[in-house]
């Protein structure tokens, strides 16, 4: 049994997270949310899951580190700082960051970096999600991981081969290009399809949500798998041993 904290346990993820902590048979160890100590949730638990806000990650990484406890980063719209301070905090503790805690979107993006490299660069790849109406952040978290994971499977960086936002006279697609395009609207937990593009043929490899208890049991099996660990940085598919 292990003891797992919260941070941003009065979102819907953290109500999600509870329920699966009890069902799975551990003890959650307390929440935080916005204001509330993470450090002393920290000394409280083995483990953390953090799913708040890209604002409160330094804090909450700094938390972890005191306690000398792993900590899982599920929080989304991270930006260069951002990943710079996991990597910081990954010298001194064990950390996972990830845009999409799911078992099945982690053996997707899997299946995309080898068709992305397998097929070359003949094929355009195009990715498009759909989310519900309230989320704030595009290309969602889980569309830059396929993207990041297709580029690989390319051996080319994503930040130079990215295009989205297309809009009135764009011009052709560029060469190599991985494109986006978000869809917001109803309820929508996550839809998300990898669109691989040939002379003649295309191959289209998706994910559908269809309740965020995937998301909360994929984050549960990843914190079980993170304690114990030595301090680096992890990522979803380690934990499924691909």
């Amino acid at each position: 049994m292990a003891r797992i904290g919260i941070i941003g346990s009065e979102g819907a993820m953290g109500h999600a997270l509870a329920m699966v902590i009890a069902a799975a048979g551990h003890e959650l160890s307390g929440g935080v949310d916005k204001g509330g100590d993470a450090a002393r949730l920290a000394d409280a638990s083995d483990v953390l899951v953090d799913f708040s806000a890209p604002g409160a990650l330094q804090h909450n990484l700094h938390a972890a580190i005191g306690a000398g406890i792993p900590i899982l980063v599920g929080t989304t719209g991270l930006e260069d700082v951002h990943h710079l301070a996991i990597d910081n905090a990954a010298r001194a503790v064990p950390v996972l960051q990830t845009g999409n805690t799911s078992l099945g979107v982690t053996l997707l993006a899997h299946l995309v970096r080898e068709a992305a490299s397998r097929l070359g660069p003949d094929w355009d790849i195009e990715i498009v999600e759909m989310h519900h109406r309230r989320k704030v952040d595009a290309p969602s978290g889980t569309a830059l991981l396929l993207g990041q994971a297709a580029a690989e499977g390319r051996g080319i960086e994503l930040a130079s081969n990215r295009e989205s936002g297309r809009d009135g006279v764009s011009g052709a697609r560029n060469s190599g290009a991985i494109g986006f395009a978000s869809l917001r609207g109803g309820t929508v937990v996550g839809e998300h399809a990898v669109i691989l593009a040939g002379e003649e043929e295309r191959l289209t490899l998706s994910h559908s949500a269809e309740n965020r208890a995937i998301f909360a049991r994929g984050a549960v099996k990843a914190a079980e798998w993170l304690i114990g660990r030595e301090a680096g940085r992890y990522r979803m598919e380690e934990v499924l041993g691909i």
